[in-house]
């Protein structure tokens, strides 16, 4: 009986474990320049899932973020936190770009906006080797007025 149970145990747990999770945002207004406005996908380091690719490094972003942001400049003492989320279609392009968890300052948060637009095109998000509309999330700290990614 015992032999049975675990059997039955394994069996399920194996048939779980080579399932993929694939996560969709939802959304919940149209946004120009879409391929798919029912299928975007938040993409994870699963087999068969490949996120959109900036056509900069994080450490890059960073860069300009601390050099070009004139209200960090401005404010150096300046300590906060947020979340910038992004919705790169399948041709590689930002349609999307808005603050999902804001700063204190609505200024920052629209110079920041204004940096990942400028980013250039993107590697396009993959599911199963298709060129899928994806989300990309950010999210950053501020410590005396110089931004770091979480």
């Amino acid at each position: 009986m015992k032999r049975i149970i675990f059997g039955v145990f394994i069996t399920f747990f194996s048939i779980n474990a080579s399932a993929q999770f694939v996560a969709k945002m939802e959304v919940k207004e149209a946004i120009e320049g879409m391929c798919s406005e029912k299928d975007v996908y938040a993409l994870l380091p699963f087999d068969g899932q490949e996120k959109a690719i900036c056509p900069v490094s994080e450490n890059d972003i960073l860069k300009r973020l601390n050099s070009e942001i004139q209200f960090l400049k401005d404010n150096p003492k300046f300590k906060d936190k947020g979340m910038i989320g992004l919705i790169i279609n399948c041709k590689g392009k930002i349609v999307q770009c808005k603050m999902d968890n804001k700063t204190k300052s609505a200024e920052l948060d629209k110079q920041i906006e204004e940096l990942f637009n400028s980013l250039g095109e993107w590697k396009a998000g993959k599911l199963k080797g298709k060129k899928v509309d994806s989300s990309v999330l950010y999210s950053f700290k501020i410590k005396k007025g110089k931004i770091t990614f979480d």
